[in-house]
C-alpha cells in the first residue's frame, strides 16, 4: 500500500484562520477555524490545534504582504500590512522550531492557485490565476506551472483601473486610496455603500460598479498574462456567482476583439468562473503549499 504524506496547513486570512489536516480534497481529516485577532493570540490558538496532530509537513498560506525572499533575514514574515498589529510578524521560525517538519510558506492566493492546479479547475493547465475578493483583493498568478514572483510577490489587487463615469468614491486602501482593493473589497463596499456587501440588493447599481472595477483588473491580467483560466473566490463573490455572466460580458467588451485575445474573449464561459474547489480552495491551498515543501525535500 502506498503511503500518502499527511499535511497540516494553516490558512491565515484577514478575518479568520483555518487549520487543516489531510492529504487532499478527498481526505480532509480535520478542519478548524479561529478568528484573526492579534498575532500572539491567533498563532497560539493555531499552535494549540497543531499540537494535537501528527503530520509529515506543514504549509502556511497567509495574507500579506509577505517576505518570500529566502535570502532575506525576515523571510517568512509579514511585512507592511494594513492589518493592525501584524506588520513584522514572523510566521515561520517558531513554527519550524516547534514541529521540526518540512515547512513552506506562500501567499494565501498563490496557495489557492496551487490547490486549483493540483486538484481543481486548473488541472493540466500551465498558466492560470486565482483572485480572492474578501477582506482584501489578492491575485495568485501561475505561469509555466510555477508562481510568478520577482524580487517580491505580486500585488495585483492594488493595481489602479479606470474609474466608472461619475464614480467619485475615494477608496479605502490606506496606501493607494482607489486601487482595486480600495474599491471592491468587503470593507470598501461597506464604506462605499453604507452597508455590508451581504446586505446589498441583487441587481442594484452597486454591483454594476463592482463589475466595472473588477473587469478592469481582469482586463489587465488578460492583456498581460492571458491565463488559461481565471478563478475568482472569496467571501464577496461566494454568494454572488450570478455576477459571472456580467463579468464575462464586461471583460469581453473591454478586450474588444483585439488581436490574439479575440478568441480568448469568445471562450470566457470556460476561462472565467468560480474555483473548482469552491470555498475550500483557500484551506486546501495551505495543504498544496505543504506538499510543495515535501517535493523540495524529495527533489
Amino acid at each position: 500500500m502506498t503511503y500518502s504524506p499527511l499535511i497540516a496547513g494553516l490558512e491565515l486570512g484577514g478575518t479568520k484562520c483555518v487549520a487543516i489536516l489531510g492529504t487532499g480534497p478527498d481526505d480532509v481529516r480535520a478542519c478548524e477555524t479561529v478568528p484573526t485577532t492579534d498575532p500572539a493570540t491567533t498563532l497560539a490558538a493555531l499552535e494549540k490545534i497543531l499540537d494535537g496532530w501528527r503530520f509529515d509537513a506543514l504549509g502556511i498560506a497567509s495574507f500579506g504582504p509577505l517576505d518570500l525572499d529566502p535570502r532575506s533575514p525576515d523571510y517568512g514574515s509579514i511585512s507592511v500590512t494594513p492589518k493592525p498589529g501584524w506588520a513584522g510578524t514572523d510566521l515561520t521560525r517558531r513554527v519550524a522550531a516547534r514541529y521540526g517538519k518540512p515547512l513552506a510558506i506562500q501567499t494565501d492566493v498563490v496557495g489557492a492557485a496551487l490547490a486549483e492546479q493540483r486538484w481543481g479547475a486548473a488541472r493540466e493547465l500551465s498558466s492560470h490565476c486565482y483572485i480572492t475578493v474578501g477582506t482584501g483583493v489578492g491575485v495568485g498568478l501561475i505561469s509555466g506551472s510555477r508562481p510568478v514572483q520577482g524580487m517580491a510577490h505580486g500585488e495585483a489587487g492594488h493595481m489602479r483601473v479606470r474609474r466608472a463615469p461619475g464614480d467619485d468614491f475615494v477608496g479605502c486602501c490606506p496606501f493607494h486610496g482607489d486601487c482595486v482593493e480600495g474599491l471592491i473589497s468587503g470593507p470598501a463596499l461597506a464604506k462605499r455603500f453604507g452597508r455590508p456587501a451581504s446586505e446589498l440588493p441583487d441587481g442594484g447599481d452597486e454591483w454594476d460598479l463592482f463589475v466595472h472595477d473588477l473587469a478592469g483588473l481582469l482586463h489587465n491580467l488578460a492583456v498581460t498574462a492571458a491565463p488559461e483560466r481565471i478563478a475568482i473566490g472569496g467571501g464577496v463573490l461566494a454568494s454572488r456567482e450570478r455576477l459571472f455572466p456580467k463579468l464575462r460580458a464586461a471583460l469581453a467588451a473591454s478586450i474588444a476583439a483585439y488581436g490574439s485575445l479575440a478568441p480568448y474573449a469568445e471562450q470566457l464561459d470556460c476561462r472565467l468562473g468560480p474555483p473548482g474547489l469552491g470555498t475550500m480552495a483557500g484551506p486546501l491551498g495551505a495543504l498544496a503549499v505543504g506538499l510543495g515543501a515535501l517535493d523540495k525535500v524529495g527533489g
